[in-house]
C-alpha cells in the first residue's frame, strides 16, 4: 500500500483499541514452538488439537516432499529476486506489456502516451488471482491483477518531469496515470512442461482503469444523489486497488484503498466531518491531479470521492461486462475482500487499512447459489458487521445497519445508504475496536481459522506491549468463530505471530525468522500461510528503524499445522512483495513485485533519489534499466509442489 499522509489515522473516537486488548493477553500467552521457534499464541480457554489434527490429515496427502523442507533464504539487500535452492522463477507481464502483439510497445524512456497505457499492463501490481479454464485448469487461465498507484518519477519522461500543470500537458499526464491504475485481465498458456506465458491478443485480455465506466449496486445505486456529478455525469473508474478477493462464482473483487489521496482543492477548502473521517484534504497526497483535472478538484466536484472506497466486482470471463461497485460491503479503505462460505452463505472479510481503523465482515442473507436462482446478488443483500475485540480473548461482530443501536434517524442517520457512505463513522458510533492497520485476511479452509495481518501502528492510547508503541513491526491475529461458522456474531481471538527482530525487540523469539510489516496473506489448501511484507521505503534497511537486518521486503510461509516459519523469497530494492496464488496442482506460484526502485531513504542516501531523468538509482529490476513492477512465476526445478 501507499502510506497515508496521516500516520495516526483519521479515527478520533474514544473506542478501545486492539493494542489494549493484546497488551492484556500477552502476559498470559502460551507459545507453540516450531522448527525455528515460531510463536503462535493459543486461544484463552481453548485448544488447537482437534483442528490441527484435521488440518494435518488434510496436508498429509498433498504430494511429494515435506512441507517447508526447502532451504530457507536469508535476508537480502540485493537488487534481485532470491528463491530457495531447487526453485526457479520467471518474470512475466511487467508494467507496459501490450495486451496485443500489435499494441504499443513499452518505451524505456517512459514516452508511452495515455492512449498507449490504456492498451498495456498497468503500473504497481498488487492483488492477484488465477482463474483456470474448466478442463485445462493447470494449462490455461486468466490472470487478474490490481494496479494500486503510479509513481510520477517513473511513468513520465525526463522532459515531462513529475509536476502537473494546468494545461493540455497536465491533462495528458493525469490521464496516463489514470490509465495506469485499475485492473488487468491477461490470458496465460502453458505448453507441455514450459512455464506460463501471456497470450497477447486473447479476446479475454482487458484493462479496467481509472477511466472505465462503472456502475453501483446494492443499497446505493448509481442514481443516488451523492453519486451525481456535472463534471463526470457517468461514474468512471476504480482507483488505488490494493488487495483483492475472488468469489465462489468465479468473479474477481478489486478493492479501493487510499482513494482520498487523489483529490485536492483549487482555492480554500474546509472539510466536512465525513470528508475529514476519510482523509480528504486540500493537498491530498501531492499528486496534483486536481490542478489539471476538475474531476479531482473538491471545489469543482464535491461528490466524486463518494464514488470510491468500495469493493468492485469484475467478471474476467465476460470482457464486455461493466464493473460493479458492491455498496453493501461498505465504504472504507478496503485492503482486500476475502470470501469464504458457511452453510452456502458467502462471507467476506475486509480490513480498513489505516491506523486506528477496523476489521469488517459481510454475510449474505442466504446461500449464494439460491440467491442467484431467486434473482438476488449475494453481495447486494446481506449484513455488514464490524469487529469488537474483548480483553478476555473473545469478540463480537457488531451489526452495521440502520436502526441498530445508535444508527437511528434520531441520531442523524437517514437510512442504510447513509450508513454505508459513512461506514467509518457508523463503526465509530457502534464502539468497534481500533486496530493497527488491519490489512489482508486469509482463511485456513481446513480449520476455518481466519488470519488478519496488522502491518504496524502507533498510539490509540495503549501499546501492544511495553515496548511496541509505536509498533513498527506489526503482527498477525487469528480469529476463530464457533464451530468455524462465519455467519455467527461471536468469536475468539489471539495473537498468532509477532513480527520483528529480536536484536531490537526482545519480545520477538530469538530463533524466529526476522521480518517486519506483514501485509499480504494467503492460506493454501494445506494450511500453509503465505506472509508477504510491506516495509515502508522510509524504514527499509535503516538501523535507526530496526530494519537493517531485515533488509528488503520478503515472503515467508508458516505451516499452521506445526507452527514452523521460514523465509521463502526476498525481493529487489525498494519493492513490496504482494499478491500470491497457486495453480490448482500447486506446482506453480504467482506473486507480484510492486514499486521496485521507488524512492527509498536508505538507498537515496547512497545513490541519490530516483528522478524522471534517472529512475534507476534505487533499483534497475527486472531488466537492468527503468524499474518495472511485474509478476513473478515460481516453480520447483523438479516440478514438485510449491512449499516443499
Amino acid at each position: 500500500m501507499i502510506l497515508d499522509e496521516n500516520p495516526n489515522g483519521s479515527n478520533t473516537s474514544s473506542n478501545p483499541s486492539l493494542p489494549e486488548m493484546i497488551e492484556q493477553q500477552m502476559s498470559r500467552r502460551s507459545v507453540l514452538v516450531g522448527a525455528l521457534g515460531t510463536g503462535a499464541v493459543t486461544f484463552l480457554g481453548g485448544t488447537l488439537l482437534s483442528r490441527q489434527a484435521k488440518a494435518s490429515s488434510a496436508s498429509s496427502s498433498s504430494g511429494p516432499g515435506a512441507f517447508l523442507s526447502f532451504p530457507e533464504v536469508p535476508p537480502s539487500s540485493a537488487d534481485t529476486i532470491v528463491v530457495p535452492a531447487g526453485y526457479t522463477y520467471k518474470v512475466i507481464l511487467p508494467w507496459g506489456t501490450p495486451l496485443s502483439s500489435t499494441g504499443p510497445a513499452f518505451q524505456e524512456d517512459a514516452s508511452n502516451t495515455a492512449a498507449d497505457q490504456a492498451q498495456q499492463v498497468g503500473f504497481n501490481h498488487d492483488g492477484i488471482h488465477y482463474f483456470g479454464f474448466p478442463g485445462f485448469e493447470n494449462r490455461r487461465a486468466l490472470l487478474v491483477m490490481n494496479h494500486e498507484y503510479t509513481d510520477a518519477s517513473q511513468i513520465y519522461t525526463a522532459a515531462q518531469g513529475p509536476s502537473i500543470t494546468n494545461n493540455s500537458s497536465g491533462k495528458e499526464k493525469v490521464n496516463k496515470a489514470l490509465e495506469g491504475h485499475g485492473v488487468t485481465v491477461f490470458e496465460l498458456r502453458r505448453d507441455n512442461n514450459s512455464s506460463y506465458r501471456g497470450l497477447q491478443g486473447s479476446a479475454f485480455n482487458r484493462r479496467i482503469t481509472g477511466n472505465t465506466p462503472v456502475t453501483f449496486s446494492g443499497p446505493i445505486t448509481s442514481s443516488h444523489p451523492l453519486l451525481q456529478s456535472t463534471v463526470t455525469p457517468t461514474p468512471l473508474g476504480t482507483l488505488n486497488n490494493c488487495g483483492s478477493g475472488y468469489t465462489p462464482w468465479n468473479t474477481y473483487l478489486a478493492c479501493e484503498e487510499n482513494f482520498n489521496g487523489y483529490f485536492g482543492a483549487n482555492g480554500a477548502f474546509t472539510a466536512q466531518p465525513i470528508e475529514s473521517r476519510y482523509g480528504l484534504t486540500a493537498s491530498g497526497f501531492g499528486y496534483g491531479w486536481h490542478i489539471a483535472e476538475p474531476r479531482f478538484d473538491l471545489n469543482a466536484n464535491r461528490n466524486e470521492p463518494y464514488r470510491f472506497g468500495w469493493v468492485v466486482e469484475i467478471d474476467p470471463f465476460s470482457p464486455q461486462s461493466v464493473p460493479v461497485k458492491r455498496t453493501a460491503l461498505g465504504r472504507f479503505k478496503h485492503e482486500g475482500a476475502t470470501c469464504t462460505e458457511s452453510g452456502g452463505h458467502v462471507c467476506v472479510y475486509s480490513g480498513d487499512d489505516e491506523n486506528g481503523d477496523y476489521l469488517y465482515k459481510y454475510v449474505s442473507n442466504g446461500p449464494w447459489a439460491q440467491m442467484f436462482a431467486n434473482g438476488q446478488h449475494p453481495l447486494d443483500f446481506g449484513k455488514l458487521y464490524v469487529a469488537k475485540f474483548n480483553a478476555n480473548g473473545t469478540g463480537e461482530w457488531l451489526l452495521v445497519e440502520h436502526g441498530n443501536g445508535p444508527l437511528t434517524v434520531a441520531n442523524g442517520w437517514a437510512d442504510q445508504a447513509d450508513v454505508l457512505f459513512r461506514t467509518r463513522q457508523a463503526a465509530d458510533a457502534l464502539g468497534a475496536t481500533k486496530c493497527h492497520r488491519p490489512e489482508w485476511v486469509a482463511e485456513n479452509k481446513n480449520t476455518q481459522d481466519v488470519f488478519v495481518s496488522f502491518t504496524n501502528g502507533t498510539g490509540n492510547n495503549s501499546p501492544v506491549n511495553s515496548n511496541r508503541d509505536p509498533n513498527p513491526y506489526g503482527h498477525i491475529v487469528r480469529v476463530r468463530e464457533p464451530n468455524g461458522d462465519h455467519r455467527l456474531t461471536t468469536f475468539d481471538w489471539s495473537v498468532y505471530l509477532l513480527a520483528g527482530d529480536n536484536f531490537y525487540d526482545p519480545t520477538v523469539p530469538a530463533t524466529q525468522a526476522i521480518f517486519g510489516s506483514p501485509d499480504g496473506l494467503w492460506c493454501d489448501d494445506d494450511g500453509l500461510l503465505w506472509i508477504q511484507t510491506d516495509i515502508s521505503n522510509s524504514s527499509q534497511m535503516r538501523a535507526d528503524r530496526g530494519y537493517d537486518r531485515i533488509a528488503n521486503n520478503q515472503m515467508l510461509v508458516a505451516d499452521t499445522n506445526t507452527g514452523t516459519l521460514k523465509r521463502f523469497l526476498t525481493g529487489p530494492r525498494g519493492c513490496e512483495i504482494t499478491g500470491v496464488i497457486l495453480t490448482p496442482d500447486k506446482k506453480t506460484m504467482f506473486i507480484n513485485v510492486q514499486h521496485p526502485g521507488e524512492s527509498t531513504t536508505y538507498w537515496n542516501g547512497l545513490n541519490g533519489a530516483p528522478t524522471n531523468a534517472n529512475p534507476s538509482t534505487v533499483s534497475s529490476w527486472p531488466y537492468g534499466g527503468r524499474p518495472r513492477p511485474a509478476t513473478v512465476v515460481i516453480r520447483r526445478i523438479d516440478g514438485g509442489r510449491i512449499g516443499t
